[in-house]
């Protein structure tokens, strides 16, 4: 996918398992939770491209297309993220949707029910699983409409639980959540499958869930934060992590006819 004479242009949207919340360093503005090592800098690194990161920590799908989100640390604006998309970027990457139906709020207020903790508010509209793919596929869309000549890639989540997690010890609760969880998990994934799937033409999925399954909370070598913050932001990407999927899209991108 090189260009003659012109260097890649790379943008970034998405939410925080795109930006990158706590992984050193924290790029301005500070209140979009945004690291300058998540997996958009370090894969333009890899493709010497210029990089566009939009990405909001918090922010759900409409906040991508339609919805502005106030900087919690200045009390300043971020207008929709694709306000600011170029129209000739050439690659485009997005991690959304968790927050549309509460997937990280909703295993916090399980831990901290578990743990006898005060059980977090959500703090967005929660949707049901089901709509989610209607969702990513109007975000999608819109995406292409704004920038036509861009591939667009939809990044999945890494994945905060795995086969080897244990109930009670990597994480609070018990098996039927943890279970439970999984389910939600894996209809993100078939949600992502469903919007990319008839857009085949310039989008595609990056499966990201099982790919990193192995690297879950319980394992070897967690590719997320755990709860007790020792590991990166609780919950959310380290810098394996994020080097890992990094990783992965830059094998995916060197696969698609130029």
């Amino acid at each position: 996918m090189e260009l003659k004479n012109k260097k890649l242009k790379i943008a970034s949207l998405g939410s925080s398992f795109a930006a990158g919340p706590g992984i050193p360093p924290q790029v301005q503005p500070l209140g979009a939770g945004r690291s300058g090592r998540n997996y958009s800098h370090l894969l333009a690194q890899q493709l010497d491209a210029e990089l566009t990161d939009l990405t909001v920590s918090g922010s759900t799908l409409l906040d991508i297309t339609v919805n502005q989100r106030t900087d919690p640390l200045t009390g300043g604006i971020f207008p929709p993220q694709i306000s600011n998309l170029p129209e000739d970027a050439d690659i485009i990457t997005i991690t959304a949707g968790g927050n549309d139906i509460n997937y990280i709020g909703a295993l916090g207020a399980d831990a901290c029910a578990a743990l006898g903790l005060e059980i977090p508010t959500p703090s967005t509209d929660i949707v049901p699983p089901s709509e989610l793919a209607g969702r990513l596929g109007g975000v999608l869309d819109n995406i292409h409409k704004r920038a036509p000549g861009a591939h667009v890639f939809l990044v999945e989540y890494l994945a905060v639980l795995g086969p080897g997690t244990r109930p009670g010890q990597d994480i609070p609760f018990d098996q039927e959540r943890v279970e439970h969880h999984l389910a939600v998990a894996s209809a993100m994934s078939r949600a992502y499958r469903d919007a990319a799937e008839s857009r085949g033409e310039w989008c595609q999925r990056v499966p990201v869930n099982d790919f990193s399954l192995g690297h879950a909370l319980g394992s070897e070598e967690p590719w997320v934060g755990g709860f007790d913050g020792s590991d990166g932001p609780n919950l959310h990407p380290n810098l394996v992590g994020m080097k890992a999927v990094a990783d992965l899209l830059f094998e995916t991108i060197k696969k698609v006819p130029r």
